[in-house]
């Protein structure tokens, strides 16, 4: 007895100090899982029991428990019953997680509603084309190739959610995961990144900004920060210092999950590297780029709109949505939705040099711009797109390059085959792979 006494002690004792040694932790935890839970249910429709099973099925994500608010669209999550933390959903700007204390700022402000022009089919419009047969296609390899992206039922080593094949503007080939289909809107994560510089991409077309220019924010005026470029900031080589660790509280689980204003952590931090000089993958910087666009405009209305009606509503991305932080600025390191259609036009607006349906939305240069690969990158990096310009994968184009974010959600656009392919996924470590998966593709078009 006595020794079970003991031993019962010892494993309080466990217990307890681990609880100490993650406390820190479960405050991004519970965040990340609040926040997920009702973006998933609200902006994605997705029930709860879909979500736990899914999208917050992976540790420590997967010890949070959930109080639901339907009406109201709130999700809470803790662990343990530690460290609660609550997500409110707002039509049109998505799930802001509200501050440790609980509190929820007022908002006043939401984007314009889509106005997406009339054109039918797609890509233009929404609906399926008419059929279009490529002689030179093999559709059956081409069929097998996609399915072969796939679990079979029953297992998830894979887990691809969307898979779309674009050639010449025609959808050849187009599957879905069980609980997807066309209509789904999917977190494109780190392919948000993509979208913002495409949004720099239409203010440089519209003359209203300089990739040399200087002198950013009053911030750095005192210091050898006045010198960075927006074009250093857009190839990640500002020389500012930031740590991307997700495994850890880092600078941008604190930025994602503990800023009201997620612009700040980068624009506080100090110089690590001379700038141009290094290149450092950062999510801060990609928000604080964010910030100089906000301050391009007069009033936060037209600021929320700008990406509505000059990027989603042109494109007829009538599925898009970006959502904000707490201080009603757009997350553009991270908090991208769309249907992996409409991905895809983002991708084919690239293919096109900027150009659709006849209006030229970016200069052909910009295009250009961020496929090229900035220094220090191997060939992997451009201007807030990846690249496949140091064959890292071997078997795809050297001239292909993408929109990426976290859980293998993919845009691959390939100019030299005419091609755009979307994959979305559920999780990052899988036995997916994607040389392979392109090889296949690719090897179905003569």
């Amino acid at each position: 007895m006595k020794k079970l006494k003991y031993i019962l002690l010892a494993l309080l004792f466990i217990v307890v100090a681990v609880v100490i040694w993650q406390y820190p932790r479960l405050n991004i935890i519970s965040g990340y899982a609040a926040k997920n839970m009702c973006s998933c249910m609200f902006e994605a429709d997705r029930d709860q029991s879909f979500v736990e099973q899914t999208d917050n099925n992976f540790p420590p994500i997967d010890l949070a428990k959930y109080e639901i608010d339907t009406l109201r669209k709130r999700v809470t999550a803790s662990v343990f019953g530690l460290m609660k933390r609550t997500a409110v959903y707002h039509e049109d700007l998505g799930c802001q997680l509200a501050l440790k204390d609980g509190k929820m700022p007022t908002i006043t402000y939401f984007p314009a509603p889509h106005n997406c022009p009339l054109d039918p089919y797609y890509p233009y419009g929404n609906e399926d084309p008419k059929d279009t047969i490529f002689p030179h296609v093999d559709y059956q390899k081409l069929n097998l190739a996609v399915a072969n992206a796939f679990d079979p039922k029953g297992k998830d080593s894979l887990m691809t959610r969307a898979l779309v094949v674009i050639y010449k503007d025609r959808i050849i080939a187009e599957k879905y995961d069980e609980g997807f289909d066309k209509e789904s809107p999917i977190l494109g994560w780190s392919m948000t990144k993509s979208v913002m510089a495409t949004l720099f991409g239409i203010m440089e077309k519209q003359g209203k900004i300089n990739m040399n220019t200087t002198h950013l924010f009053p911030e750095w005026e005192n210091d050898e920060r006045k010198n960075i470029t927006l074009n250093a900031l857009m190839q990640m080589s500002s020389g500012l210092e930031w740590n991307e660790d997700y495994n850890h509280i880092s600078d941008v689980t604190r930025m994602l999950f503990l800023d009201k204003d997620m612009s700040q952590m980068q624009l506080k931090k100090d110089l690590k590297y001379p700038i141009g000089s290094h290149w450092n993958y950062s999510s801060g910087t990609t928000n604080l780029l964010g910030k100089y666009l906000r301050n391009q405009f007069n009033s936060h209305q037209a600021y929320l709109d700008f990406p509505v009606k000059e990027l989603f509503d042109k494109l007829g991305m009538s599925s898009a949505m970006i959502e904000t932080d707490l201080s009603g600025n757009y997350v553009y390191s991270s908090y991208g939705w769309a249907t992996a259609r409409h991905w895809g036009k983002l991708g084919l607006l690239y293919l096109h040099k900027g150009n659709w349906k006849g209006e030229q939305i970016l200069n052909e240069s910009w295009v250009q711009y961020v496929s090229t690969p900035c220094k220090d990158s191997k060939g992997e990096y451009g201007a807030h797109f990846w690249l496949n310009a140091g064959g890292i994968l071997p078997d795809a184009p050297r001239d292909m390059y993408s929109m990426q974010g976290h859980q293998g959600q993919k845009v691959y656009i390939i100019p030299s085959k005419n091609m755009v392919i979307v994959r979305m996924g559920l999780n990052e470590e899988t036995e997916i792979d994607f040389n392979k998966m392109l090889k296949e593709i690719l090897g179905a078009v003569k």
